[in-house]
């Protein structure tokens, strides 16, 4: 063991008596391991944040809306518009064997909004109970609509969160009414925020039970029984597109045209863009990494060429230390500490520079669509291996070729 402090003594001093040269050194491994770690965490903060976008909208959400579809089976040149409608949304539910759960949806954005304090013209939409089972509707005060609401159309709303802001500023809004086109309507819920800042579109909805909005705002089509769209929820992740075949079926069935036509069908499948978003961050993450490992794979070079010269340096006194006893062993392991504590020492720094800088980061305002950054185990975990293989390549070569030195020739050598 005191050997051990021996020979760590004497590294710290050899490092010492090089300051500007072991600085240098270690600065290009603590760059690549901090480059490393803040590249990634960067990709996952953008990961992250899009992921929260998907979350806002619900678990597995997918969306149809009303599209044009050929006149004439097989024509791409005369397209005709159709709308959908309440038989949609019921056949959906009865013949499509994939889907779990759907909602009809009712939306205008036509509407004014009237309180005692204030106005707005943010959208309205009828929807059933069952919406909060697919779509994210989290409640801040009161509560969401029933299906007693529904069946007896009553004349409930509830706001979203920067509605509740602008139509009762700094006041209580659940119990309180609000007139839309003139018809009084009684705030039974207010939401939380969803999504991204307080001016977020999302924010601005307000809820009213499908029944009563069928009846008081129906869509201006002249459609008997018109629907804005369907949300629908395939019965695992796994059936999405099979979900979507079978949404289609329907469709095309009701409204009378091929339903293999793709571009028949206005409509968004938030499972797939999210699985291609996936797909890009994984490409970008590697990306990133790869950027990182070759940054510390370049600061590794450098400790291996900044060992070598030491031992050009040192040709002398490794022939003294061989000259009085020192085995090739001692003098290897000697060489072989210098370069892993270099190593070691400015990766660690590396790690604590990026984990202070990502930390300072989550502190501020994030941008829509972006979380923090934040410090990746997976990668860290990486970077120390990474770490232990060049601390073994940097000290192991030079190493080697000192205690590979003769005793004679190193003691000439000038």
């Amino acid at each position: 063991m005191r050997i051990l402090f021996e020979i760590f003594g004497q590294t710290l001093s050899t490092l010492w008596a090089h300051k500007l040269r072991s600085l240098l050194t270690m600065f290009g491994i603590a760059w690549g391991v901090g480059s490393l770690l803040l590249l990634v965490g960067l990709g996952e903060g953008f990961r992250s944040g899009n992921r929260k976008q998907f979350d806002s909208l619900g678990e597995n959400v997918m969306f149809v809306w009303g599209g044009r579809a050929p006149t004439i089976g097989g024509s791409f040149t005369g397209l005709r518009q159709y709308y959908l409608t309440y038989k949609d949304y019921q056949d959906i539910l009865a013949d499509c064997r994939s889907v779990k759960a759907a909602v009809p949806v009712i939306s205008r954005q036509d509407l004014r909004s009237v309180s005692d304090f204030f106005q707005s013209s943010g959208q309205v939409l009828g929807v059933p109970a069952e919406f909060s089972q697919i779509r994210y509707v989290p409640i801040r005060d009161g509560r969401w609509l029933n299906n007693l609401d529904d069946f007896q159309k009553r004349h409930v709303i509830v706001l979203g969160d920067e509605a509740r802001r602008i139509l009762f500023p700094g006041r209580p809004a659940v119990g309180s009414t609000i007139a839309i086109n003139s018809i009084r309507f009684e705030v039974i819920g207010t939401l939380q925020p969803i999504g991204h800042g307080d001016n977020n579109t999302l924010n601005l909805r307000m809820f009213v039970p499908f029944e009563t909005m069928r009846q008081d705002f129906p869509p201006k089509i002249d459609v008997k029984d018109a629907i804005s769209f369907i949300n629908y929820q395939p019965k695992s992740r796994d059936l999405h597109e099979t979900a979507r075949l079978e949404v289609h079926s329907v469709l095309g069935r009701n409204h009378g045209f091929d339903p293999s036509n793709p571009d028949a069908f206005d409509e968004w499948d938030t499972i797939r863009t999210a699985d291609n978003v996936g797909k890009i961050f994984d490409a970008m993450n590697a990306f990133l990494g790869s950027v990182g490992l070759v940054t510390l794979a370049l600061g590794a070079i450098g400790i291996i060429n900044i060992m070598l010269v030491a031992v050009a340096d040192r040709t002398r006194e490794i022939g003294l230390r061989k000259a009085i006893g020192a085995t090739n062993g001692s003098i290897m392991f000697q060489f072989f500490v210098e370069g892993a504590f270099l190593t070691l020492l400015s990766g660690g720094i590396g790690m604590a520079f990026a984990a202070g800088l990502m930390a300072a980061l989550g502190t501020l305002p994030s941008p829509p669509g972006f979380d923090p950054p934040k410090l990746v185990p997976s990668t860290a975990a990486l970077a120390i291996v990474a770490l232990a293989v060049a601390g073994v390549a940097a000290g192991l070569y030079p190493a080697r070729r000192a205690a590979m030195l003769q005793p004679v020739e190193a003691l000439r050598k000038e």
